[in-house]
């Protein structure tokens, strides 16, 4: 979702055709403009422009799907396509030094 405007410990945000007023808190104020993602009223993270696309991609996907279309899943998830799947850093293993 975009921030529109803020308020407080929380900002009013805007996507896929929604408007919230999302917490804040775990990631700070964040001027009008900027991409975060959202779950369960609460913001969890920024996104630069390039990661808010591929998920609002991913979701188009996923909608489609339950209406029972198909749809290109190659384009929706083209961020995905011909590579193996990354874990997060904090989710790899600690490297060690010998």
């Amino acid at each position: 979702m975009r921030v529109v405007a803020e308020s407080g410990q929380w900002a009013w945000c805007e996507g896929r055709g929604e408007r919230q007023r999302l917490d804040m808190r775990l990631i700070g104020m964040q001027p009008p403009g900027t991409w975060v993602l959202a779950f369960l009223g609460t913001a969890r993270e920024v996104l630069d422009a390039t990661q808010a696309m591929h998920i609002g991609a991913a979701l188009d996907a996923l909608d489609a799907s339950l209406r029972g279309e198909v749809p290109d899943i190659d384009l929706l998830f083209a961020d995905l396509v011909g590579r193996e799947p990354q874990l997060p850093a904090h989710l790899r293993p600690a490297s060690r030094s010998e």
